[in-house]
Formats: structure tokens, sequence, C-alpha cells
């Protein structure tokens, strides 16, 4: 069986498409994976989120309020109490859907940001080695190579950026718990 990957493309579009399909195939695969209770909160949830069940909801309340208001077979009189339960164990039921959809949700944007960030890695590294045979290319032709670059030429190393990030987020959480000195106003002299 031919590979996708096994020809080179012959422009942008056939790489977009290349690419769009890959994609497509890490989704497929990621859905194989879905049991039966996955689905049917998901479909829940789909429908749960449609004008439908909107306008279900306000003509179910207006029969059920006009029903025991003005009707003589009135089986949940005010202040709707039956009405009341019911919509409770509804919501109940709806924010389980709900949070069994976006626990999968969640799952998969985890794995999708994983992906971006070993491409974004994998990205820079030959970018730094592009920068390294480049500094190369110069030096050989005698181009003078702008001093800047060669520290673009070092490996970007994740661990090291992490302790900076974590650094920077702790000093401006320690800044924001700080309690800032009022001053009086000097008096004119």
């Amino acid at each position: 069986m031919k590979n996708q990957f096994d020809t080179d493309p012959r422009n942008a579009e056939e790489i977009i498409r290349r690419n769009v399909s890959t994609i497509a195939e890490l989704e497929k695969k990621a859905d194989v994976g879905r049991t039966i209770s996955d689905l049917l909160a998901e479909r829940i949830n789909r429908f749960c989120g449609s004008m439908v069940f909107v306008w279900v909801h306000l003509f179910w309340f207006i029969f059920w309020i006009a029903m025991n208001t003005f009707s003589s077979h009135r089986f949940d009189p005010f202040p709707f109490n039956f009405l009341t339960l019911m919509v409770s164990l509804e919501a109940i039921f709806l924010s389980t859907f709900i949070l069994i959809s976006e626990n999968r949700r969640s799952a998969l944007d985890d794995r999708r940001n994983h992906l971006d960030l070993q491409i974004n890695l994998l990205s820079e590294q030959e970018n730094t080695k592009m920068l390294s045979l480049l500094h190369e290319i110069a030096v050989k032709v005698g181009i003078p190579f702008n001093k800047s670059l060669t520290a673009l030429e070092e490996e970007t190393k994740p661990e090291t950026l992490m302790q900076h990030i974590d650094a920077l987020q702790k000093k401006e959480s320690d800044n924001q718990r700080l309690p800032t000195k009022k001053t009086a106003p000097r008096k004119k002299q």
C-alpha cells in the first residue's frame, strides 16, 4: 500500500490536502475509542444545545402551567411542586451529560495541545539547525554573520523555559498579593 508521504508534493495545495487528511485520520482514530455512554452523552449534549430543546421546554412549561392553572383536572397546582422536581432532576442529569462530554473534549484538547507542543519543539530544533548551517555557509563564503544570531543557534531547552515561566508567574502572583501602601498626601509649605 502506498503511503501518502512517499511522494513529494508538487505545490502548497497538495501539502495542505495531505495535512488535512492526516488530521482527519487522527480524529477518526480518536473517535474509535468512544464508548456507548460517550456517544449517548454527546448526542444528548448536542440536542440540549439546540433551539429545538428550548422550544420543546417552552411549550412544555406553557402547557403544564396552563393545564394546572385553568383546567379542572389539576394534577400539580400552583406553585407547581412536581414541575419543579422534574426540572431539577432534568438539570442534574443534563449537567452530568454535559460534564461527560466536556471531559472527553478536554482529553482531546490535551492530546492536540501535546501534538502542537511536539511539532513546535521539532520546528524549533529544525530552525536552530538551519541557522547553524547558514552560519557555516556564511563563514565559508565570507559573508559577515550577525553576531546576535549566534544566540539563536543554541538549542532551546523546554525545562529552562518552564523555569522562567514559573518564576515570572510566581513573581506576578506575589505582586498581586502584596497590599499597596497608601501614603498621605504631602502638605504644601
